[in-house]
């Protein structure tokens, strides 16, 4: 892997977006988020970072940090550079499973074989909510898996990694994270909708939400705009290019790209019943139960968090190789907030809180 020395200091890019000018009370916040970012950035030696804010019916700030490439200084521009956003996927993946159950051809309750009959039985039965719960039990990634650089041409040989293995308990009885499961869901989601998998995001997610810059991230293909990725070395205290992954294997659970502000538009697209409506956004928001009651604070590809005010958040957050992103909304007070950033391993959550107590105000 190539080496990669970065000098954010007097190299660093910013790009702006075109924004409609805010408010003098909400330029305040923006200014004051964009003095975290840039401090953010230089202090975690970040290659390239994209953010955008929605709030008040609009984007109110859009802005890119350091570069898409940087050998090339290739700068960042939220509206168009591509991002691996990671588990966010399972968010998108979880608008076109609500999407089906609002038409009435998925229930969330039943065993997941009656929509993949293929799919082995286990000790207990598994319903589809609990797969994309996490509290069915199956496994998340093993060994090197993370790291798979194969090429999968369809989402039943993605079944084929975990199919045959064990639950890890009773389902319910205990939550434990697996992108694996939403194979198994991408899986549901074919058997429901009679289409496969990705030409349904495509046209029943992507299509209608006017996500033009949201994709598969076809690691074999040359896509126009997708940033390259970055690791850490700390071996030699600094960014180096990632290797080469493929994750076709895991599509709906972190196999695809964005921009921040096809993100918020995403987001924006969950703040009113346009699209899906209350009744289904409460249901899939709604963090689920374990069976002694105590809550998961994960419903159905949607997380909730709980910022130092008080306010609660859904959203979610990604991790992939090369890429860390989040993604979080408050839908009574109507705000999106989208980053993300072109290498593995960014510290996040803090700068999720920092961003949610300013924008919030």
């Amino acid at each position: 892997m190539k080496k990669i020395t970065l000098y954010f200091i007097p190299l660093l890019f910013i790009w702006i977006s075109g924004c409609n000018t805010p408010d003098p009370e909400i330029q305040q916040g923006i200014n004051a988020a964009d003095e975290i970012l840039q401090t953010y950035v230089e202090e975690h030696d970040i290659p390239g970072m994209s953010v955008s804010v929605y709030r008040d019916g609009e984007i109110i700030w859009s802005k890119g940090y350091g570069y898409m490439d940087v050998d090339n200084q290739v700068p960042i521009e939220p509206a168009s550079t591509l991002f691996r956003i990671g588990s966010v996927s399972k968010t998108y993946t979880a608008s076109g499973a609500a999407l089906l159950y609002q038409e009435g051809k998925l229930d969330p309750k039943e065993p997941v074989q009656t929509y993949v009959p293929n799919f082995p039985e286990k000790e207990y039965e598994i319903t589809v909510e609990q797969v994309a719960g996490h509290i069915a039990g199956i496994r998340h990634y093993r060994g090197d898996e993370f790291m798979s650089d194969k090429k999968y041409t369809s989402i039943t040989e993605g079944l084929d990694i975990f199919k045959d293995d064990t639950l890890l308990f009773e389902p319910e009885t205990d939550y434990s994270y697996s992108s694996y499961g939403w194979n198994l869901i991408s899986a549901v989601i074919e058997g429901a909708s009679g289409q496969k998998f990705l030409p349904f995001m495509e046209t029943q997610v992507f299509d209608r939400l006017n996500l033009t810059n949201t994709m598969p991230d076809h690691a074999d293909q040359d896509i126009p705009n997708r940033t390259l990725f970055y690791v850490y070395d700390d071996s030699t205290e600094s960014n180096i290019e990632a290797p080469y992954v493929d994750n076709s294997y895991k599509w709906a659970g972190g196999g695809f790209l964005s921009t921040t502000e096809d993100m918020i538009r995403f987001g924006e697209a969950h703040l009113s019943d346009d699209y899906l409506t209350t009744e289904t956004l409460d249901r899939f928001m709604a963090p689920l139960q374990t069976s002694d009651g105590e809550s998961t604070g994960y419903g159905f590809g949607w997380s909730t968090f709980i910022d130092s005010e008080g306010n609660t958040w859904k959203g979610h957050s990604g991790g992939s190789v090369g890429g860390s992103t989040m993604f979080f909304l408050h839908r009574e007070k109507e705000v999106v907030v989208a980053f993300a950033i072109n290498r593995s391993g960014a510290p996040m959550a803090d700068l999720r809180d920092k961003l949610a107590k300013i924008f919030i105000d």
